[in-house]
């Protein structure tokens, strides 16, 4: 998906409000809000619970927006991309390509040339395949790629959360395959291993959960340093570190995470207070998912058969949550309703007649679609077209993840706010270009 940001007008004089109708009256609806203050505390947050001295990467897949990513960057993170899209948007925030990882499976020789090229010197490779590919790339251009080898644990354990490893899996290099060729990982002209990246799991609620993998992570990573004869300068010890999503709630409490992972790092690599190894930690949800709110207005309010349904101006286009992904949105997301009518000051002959309902209702968006549904027995009180309502705790896997080119609506607006004051508006919008006919061989460089 190709995509530019039309920059907004933000306004910042003494009389702006952050009050949703009067975001509304000012950006339009439907509308994604973001508060950087709440991403900076999430960063000072998990932090905390995570061993020290290391190194945090945000996670860019969460959401790639620049200013936001930006606000990450300046309280110390370090950004974890998967694309040239993601770089671009890494390097438009601010963070140099030394400090940016490039991760995921299926990277393309062209894709790694344009990493190289704008700095990027840190790769996660995921099979004997993808190394040779970044030693090409970075040979050709008279660099050295540093590369982490990408362990898939053969582990099972129980839990929550939603599994990346421990069975066959796109990601990562069975431990087995590391143990019976260790030759294949062998330093190379252009590129050599200099450390591991475990990743098994993703947003899990449970300290426990992640701590017991992080802790066989650790151990793992000494026995397959004696396999590979290298010495270690990075251990990733990935994430999994949840959220609420599109519901209320405060995250799960990850304190007793760090005495743990302590003692286990004292342990087994017991140079890592002094960085030797580094180790790192990733998160996204974790750093952005309570940032962000979604704001929509209600167009209708109608009754089909025995059923009510609540039409809003947004839907599965503006919060997909990874449906195509199998990361699911859930049953009920959380409307919340606004005490302000929305900014869209309509003549009375509009809504004359209009239903004003109490009760459960589904609340659905304007797709032409029956799947556009968000909320189902969703109870409300007195809602009525015109109103608008919230869905809170979307700041992570909301519009990037979503539906955006469906039906070609345009994109909901994004407005960042800092301390309640707006400081940036934009739109994503979807543009055709031309392609060259030799695109695939020279994928087009960040910021063209």
């Amino acid at each position: 998906m190709s995509g530019t940001m039309t920059p907004g007008g933000a306004r910042t004089s003494s009389d702006t409000s952050s009050t949703s109708a009067a975001l509304v009256a000012d950006y339009g609806s439907p509308l994604y809000v973001y508060e950087l203050r709440e991403a900076e505390r999430a960063a000072t947050e998990l932090r905390r619970c995570l061993p020290g001295p290391s190194t945090l990467y945000y996670s860019l897949k969460a959401n790639p927006h620049p200013v936001l990513a930006g606000a990450l960057h300046a309280a110390g993170c370090q950004a974890e991309i998967s694309s040239t899209g993601e770089l671009e948007a890494a390097l438009q925030a601010g963070f140099p390509g030394r400090r940016c990882l490039y991760t995921g499976p299926g990277k393309s020789r062209p894709e790694i040339s344009v990493a190289l090229t704008a700095g990027v010197r840190n790769f996660s490779v995921e099979s004997a395949v993808d190394y040779r590919k970044v030693a090409g790339a970075a040979s050709a251009l008279g660099v050295t790629a540093r590369c982490l080898l990408r362990v898939n644990s053969q582990r099972s354990h129980g839990g929550s959360g939603l599994r990346m490893t421990g069975a066959a899996t796109q990601f990562g290099v069975d431990v087995a395959e590391v143990r019976r060729v260790p030759g294949a990982f062998a330093p190379l002209p252009g590129a050599r291993i200099t450390g591991l990246h475990f990743f098994p799991l993703s947003n899990a609620e449970a300290w426990q959960t992640i701590a017991d993998e992080m802790v066989a992570s650790i151990a793992e990573a000494v026995h397959l340093q004696a396999q590979l004869g290298v010495e270690l300068q990075v251990v990733d010890l990935g994430g999994g570190f949840a959220a609420p999503y599109a519901v209320g709630g405060a995250p799960a409490d990850y304190s007793p995470l760090r005495p743990v992972l302590e003692t286990a790092l004292d342990s087994h690599v017991p140079g890592w207070r002094s960085g030797r190894p580094e180790i790192a930690f990733e998160s996204g949800r974790f750093l952005v998912g309570r940032c962000g709110r979604l704001l929509c207005t209600v167009e209708d309010v109608k009754r089909s058969g025995d059923g009510t349904f609540v039409v809003l101006d947004g839907g599965i286009n503006q919060l997909g949550g990874l449906s195509g992904l199998g990361r699911l949105l859930p049953l009920k997301a959380e409307i919340q309703q606004v005490a302000e009518r929305g900014g869209d000051a309509r003549p009375d002959a509009e809504i004359a007649g209009a239903q004003v309902f109490q009760g459960a209702a589904a609340v659905v968006g304007p797709l032409c679609t029956p799947a556009d549904r968000l909320a189902a027995g969703q109870a409300l009180v007195g809602v009525r077209p015109g109103d608008l309502i919230e869905i809170p705790n979307v700041g992570a896997y909301g519009l990037s993840a979503s539906l955006v080119g469906f039906l070609s609506r345009p994109a909901a607006a994004e407005v960042v706010l800092r301390d309640g004051r707006p400081c940036d508006a934009s739109r994503l919008t979807l543009r055709r270009v031309p392609v060259r006919r030799s695109a695939r061989d020279s994928p087009d460089q960040p910021g063209e």
